[in-house]
């Protein structure tokens, strides 16, 4: 007998209406997918032809800096010149220089991120404990040390800077030259010299801020760094204000501060080449910096518990320090006894705002003895996600207050014991 088969036959059926959903999802995949991929492509392309708005260049003796300001590594073209000194294409090697390894470009520490901080601090405060005070941690206003023999006096001559102002109309930049000062006074009293570098912003908005490289051991320093800065219309040039901080370089405590050299762009005009200036260095005035801004605090204190609570409310007119014309401001408390600070807590950061509201409090435990010598210092700071946070403004109550008001809030604090007492205080620059 053969075997019987089985034969099993399956019909699918399937609806037009089904086929059609089914090919519209796979023709929608499609398309999407597509529109995806050439949108990242596209993307990549613009970021590599465009040029960033607020960019820089550092010219030094033939070298382009490009500042971390553009990226996290310094791109370092050498530019090869021939006998009659015409620069010639570039070649092939590009340096990849890290900005701290480089030099030319300092590396200053970058305050905390902007996480929340703990609100009740409990710290036993002693005359050994804390850190030594850093460069970015002075009480002491316009950065100089209140305590340094080798600051220049009222009667000392400063010395004077040259440099020279020139602007590319076809590129919009801006282009200053920090090329010498001669008469610098002495700031090192060991070598009887100084090491001398400068600083220089473009105010008011401060979005531009640029340093040379330090000079050892010389009261006659020739720097020649020239420093492009794209993005800035010519029409602008007469509101633009250029400040030089000429400064002494420290290794061991903060960096002296020689003078300061202000030149309004309204009297200068570059359009028909390069102006070589020469200005006499002035002893830095405080008082006449650029309002900052004011910061809203409320400080009380127990003097059972020995407990000091300090309530950070409110800011407001805070500068514009984003490309947005806003900012993204938090603040900064650092607790010091004497000249070593001792504790350091920060608020939450509020985006996108000249006014923000912080409402936000640090409780400190201070004995009753030690309070006279206890200072309290607020940073606004401007937090940045790509790029350095930069300092808005400072403001010191306590031991080393430096204004009348910081004084009065702080005595009314010490005199009203359990009363919280709240004030508004002008930013000073820092």
């Amino acid at each position: 007998k053969s075997p019987l088969k089985f034969s099993r036959q399956f019909n699918f059926y399937v609806s037009p209406v089904v086929a059609g959903l089914i090919g519209a999802t796979v023709l929608v995949v499609s398309v999407s997918v597509t529109v995806f991929v050439w949108t990242c492509c596209h993307q990549q392309a613009e970021k590599k032809h465009k040029t960033p708005p607020y960019k820089f260049i550092h010219m030094l003796k033939g070298i382009s800096i490009y500042p971390e300001t553009l990226s996290n590594k310094k791109k370092i073209n050498r530019i090869r010149r021939d006998k009659n000194g015409t620069p010639k294409e570039p070649g092939r090697g590009n340096l990849l220089v890290d900005a701290a390894e480089s030099g030319l470009i300092g590396s200053d520490k970058t305050p905390d991120g902007p996480n929340a901080a703990p609100h009740v601090d409990q710290l036993p405060i002693k005359v050994d404990y804390g850190d030594e005070l850093s460069p970015d941690q002075s009480l002491t206003p316009g950065g100089s040390k209140t305590s340094s023999p080798s600051s220049p006096g009222d009667d000392v001559m400063l010395g004077e800077l040259t440099f020279s102002v020139d602007y590319n109309f076809p590129k919009k930049a801006l282009v200053v030259t920090i090329q010498e000062a001669h008469g610098l006074p002495v700031m090192d009293e060991h070598t009887q010299s100084s090491d001398p570098y400068i600083k220089m912003t473009i105010l008011p908005d401060k979005r531009h801020r640029v340093k040379t490289r330090v000079l050892r051991k010389t009261l006659e320093p020739v720097f020649d760094e020239t420093f492009t800065f794209y993005g800035i219309p010519y029409s602008q040039l007469q509101d633009l204000v250029l400040h030089f901080l000429v400064l002494s370089f420290d290794r061991f405590s903060r960096d002296d501060v020689i003078g300061e050299v202000m030149v309004p762009l309204a009297g200068v005009d570059p359009s028909t080449g390069k102006v070589q200036l020469t200005r006499e260095i002035l002893k830095r005035n405080i008082q006449k910096c650029i309002s900052r801004g004011e910061l809203q605090v409320s400080l009380s204190y127990q003097p059972v518990a020995q407990r000091m609570t300090v309530v950070v409310l409110k800011a407001r007119h805070l500068p514009k320090m984003d490309i947005t014309g806003l900012s993204d401001p938090y603040v900064k408390v650092n607790v010091y006894y004497g000249r070593k600070r001792i504790a350091k807590k920060k608020t939450h950061v509020k985006k996108c705002t000249l006014n923000p509201v912080f409402n936000e409090s640090f409780i400190y435990d201070i004995p009753v003895d030690l309070l006279p010598d206890i200072s309290i210092e607020f940073l606004v700071i401007d937090f940045d996600r790509t790029t350095k946070n930069e300092v808005v403004g400072r403001l010191i109550l306590g031991a080393h207050s430096i204004t009348a008001g910081g004084v009065e809030h702080w005595r009314e604090v010490c005199d009203n014991p359990r009363k919280p007492v709240a004030k508004w205080h002008s930013l000073s620059e820092y």
